[in-house]
């Protein structure tokens, strides 16, 4: 197939790089030019512009920071739906808003194309391996029509509804991911201030009932796991600022539903002064290195 991929980042290049070791002819861009680099050294095609990376396709893939920018690009006279070819099939795999989702898909909709949201969790890690979790939203035909392209960046598929039902799942995991770091971050302090090697703790609870994702496979503690991001400075993954993002669109979801989310309130409070703070730019994970915030 020829492929557009639109969002070239932590997560965003490594995905368009396993489309083209599966074959695929994949054109891209992105506003950073390191990014656009790496991306032509694996055989990727650069395009001039957003606009010029979404003619003659049979897929447009989108990974972008966040509402604002999926509208952006999509919407307006300038924006993709204006100019891109309507047999393209969109697959937009940004986490953002469920209401925007459904909004610019409903656009796309009216214009002749086929969208969904597809957006994934698994890290840069999962991207770089190509098995990343998606969870989409949109027409059950226009899914199965993806899932030959998503398969060749994921590993699980699941199709959770409607156009913004994907959102609507990934603002739930994440939601619960960025409570489960705090916790595993204070419990890990804890240990540690009791005199216990950090190691040594991580791998009874990841053996007993408070085993979990952050601990497992993403451990916040500097030296305790290799390839994860605490043992590189805390470089690369999934920042700070994204994670508030998200926690953001938890709580702004269950506001306008009236729904109940303390731990989520609490949670978007501590990384909002953990980003204040300066840590904005590092992954998530660098929570553990929060002071006492009474």
């Amino acid at each position: 197939m020829k492929i557009g991929f639109i969002g070239l980042g932590n997560m965003g290049l490594p995905m368009a790089l396993n489309l083209i070791k599966a074959g695929h002819s994949v054109i891209g861009f992105d506003l950073v030019q390191s990014q656009l680099d790496a991306f032509a050294s694996a055989g990727g095609k650069v395009a001039a512009s957003a606009t010029a990376a979404a003619k003659e396709l049979d897929v447009l893939i989108t990974m972008l920071p966040a509402s604002k920018h999926v509208e952006g690009l999509c919407l307006g006279d300038a924006g993709l739906l204006a100019n891109a070819d309507p047999k393209t099939l969109l697959i937009d795999c940004s986490t953002i808003s469920p209401k925007v989702a459904q909004a610019v898909a409903n656009v796309a909709k009216e214009k002749g194309f086929a969208m969904i949201d597809a957006p994934v969790s698994g890290g840069t890690a999962g991207a770089q391996a190509g098995t990343l979790t998606f969870m989409v939203g949109g027409d059950a035909q226009a899914v199965e029509c993806a899932r030959p392209v998503l398969e060749k960046m994921g590993k699980n598929i699941f199709h959770a509804g409607a156009n913004g039902a994907g959102q609507t799942v990934k603002v739930c995991n994440n939601m619960l991911l960025g409570i489960q770091m705090l916790g595993t971050c204070e419990v890990l302090r804890l240990g540690i201030a009791n005199g216990l090697d950090p190691k040594v703790l991580s791998d009874i609870m990841s053996k007993s009932s408070g085993r979990n994702w952050a601990l497992e496979l993403y451990n916040p503690c500097p030296g305790v796991m290799e390839n994860v991001p605490a043992s590189k400075g805390y470089a690369g993954g999934f920042g700070v600022d994204l994670m508030l993002k998200d926690m953001g669109l938890a709580t702004e979801n269950a506001q306008a539903l009236e729904t109940s989310v303390p731990l989520a309130q609490l949670a978007q409070q501590l990384y909002e002064a953990h980003s204040k703070a300066g840590n904005g730019q590092l992954d998530f994970s660098s929570v553990f290195k929060m002071k006492d915030t009474r």
